[in-house]
């Protein structure tokens, strides 16, 4: 992609309504732009990271069987009552009456839906386990929106819906799905703890959240400090204790003493074994092996995607902007032309830019330092800057955006670096 034919509105100074991070980096980075309180447009620097965070959630879980489907956002509200949670779930819930005055809301999550879907689809205990999961938005009617996308009101989320048999299949898929959520965290770059966490209003007696640590996190994390050991391997990450500061009992914590620490930590994922609370409340069957009627025992996992992007950049960053993790980098490499319009740079320029993939070539008239606080604040990981001595040499500087290392290489070794 060409600078010179891209919609990146970066901005100098901080937006006065950004307090983290996060916000102030991908408002002035060009990600998102706020259409009212706690909703955001995604631009299409940020969209690109938002779509690679969708992919490596759609390839992992994919993986395991679970299969996607596409849920619609609104919702009538008789599922709602059906299961008890339309009255007790509070005013997060954006409520409102259609055309033909039905009761209707905009779905915050869809255990209601999914439910119904297949309690009129599957009749026998031989089409379990099943495990449907979706990435759509969601909205909830937050009283105070902040912090950007990390307290939003409109989000990206991936919700899982599973559908076992009984106690010991279901704990399986929970199993598996605590596994699944290291590998999915792990492949964007980030270094994902589990934390033993409340059910709260989804419901069930087994939960977990996955938080990402960050000095800017709204939940204090007591956690064993071996996890803070570089290169720690998923098998053990996965076994380390860590829990919430409002579960947390000192003298009950099977963590020694002089291993315990604590940091700030961002949710990013959360799973559930919601047992029979949707099952039996909707009248939920399946035919047993003897004729029987059982309830299917469920699990909810969920990921907040459009969350993920902002957690990133919360645990990845300095004081020239982003530094993303070649993951989710929105591009791989920065293409500076130091000088346009000279023959042998933008000669230079051009082979590269059609060598390589994923490349946002600068080739715009802004002075040299506005070009690289561009590439410094939008994060991408490489730097190919193209000057007119190093080129004439057959040579381009390379700059690794989280060291900050340069050096100079060959441009017939360029691809092959690569």
């Amino acid at each position: 992609m060409r600078l010179s034919q891209y919609f990146l509105p970066t901005l100098k100074e901080n937006p006065v309504d950004a307090t983290v991070v996060s916000h102030q980096l991908m408002v002035r980075a060009g990600m998102i732009r706020q259409t009212t309180s706690g909703i955001y447009t995604w631009l299409p620097l940020g969209l690109r990271v938002l779509r690679k965070v969708e992919q490596i959630i759609r390839e992992e879980m994919d993986k395991t069987g679970a299969l996607e489907v596409l849920m619609p956002t609104i919702q009538p509200a008789e599922l709602w009552q059906e299961s008890g949670r339309y009255d007790a779930y509070g005013k997060e819930m954006l409520r409102f009456k259609d055309r033909h005055d039905r009761d209707m809301l905009y779905g915050p999550t869809h255990e209601e839906v999914i439910t119904d879907i297949f309690r009129k689809n599957t009749n026998s205990y031989k089409d379990l386990p099943k495990n449907l999961y979706q990435i759509h938005w969601k909205f909830r009617d937050e009283i105070r929106p902040r912090f950007g996308l990390m307290r939003g009101r409109e989000f990206l989320m991936k919700d899982a819906y599973s559908f076992d048999i009984d106690e010991v299949s279901a704990k399986k898929t929970y199993d598996l799905m605590y596994e699944t959520y290291f590998k999915i965290f792990r492949r964007m770059g980030l270094k994902p703890m589990a934390v033993r966490a409340d059910t709260g209003a989804i419901g069930g007696d087994l939960s977990h959240e996955f938080h990402v640590l960050a000095d800017t996190g709204e939940s204090a994390i007591y956690y064993d400090k071996k996890f803070d050991e570089p290169n720690l391997s998923l098998a053990e990450a996965k076994n380390l204790y860590a829990m919430a500061d409002e579960m947390h009992v000192a003298e009950k914590c099977p963590i020694p003493a002089d291993q315990v620490t604590t940091r700030r930590g961002i949710e990013v994922g959360h799973i559930f074994n919601s047992g029979l609370k949707y099952t039996k409340a909707m009248e939920t069957t399946v035919m047993g092996p003897a004729g029987e009627k059982i309830y299917p025992n469920c699990g909810c996992y969920g990921i907040g995607a459009s969350r993920v992007v902002a957690a990133a950049i919360e645990a990845s960053h300095d004081a020239n902007g982003i530094i993303w993790p070649k993951e989710l980098a929105p591009f791989q490499y920065a293409l500076i032309n130091v000088r346009p319009g000279d023959e042998l740079c933008d000669k230079v320029c051009e082979e590269i830019y059609a060598t390589l993939p994923e490349v946002l070539y600068d080739d715009t008239k802004a002075s040299l330092g506005q070009k690289f606080s561009i590439a410094d604040l939008i994060g991408i990981p490489t730097q190919i800057i193209v000057g007119p001595k190093s080129a004439a040499e057959g040579k381009v500087e390379i700059k690794d955006r989280k060291t900050g290392e340069k050096k100079e290489v060959s441009i017939k070794d360029l691809a092959g670096i690569f």
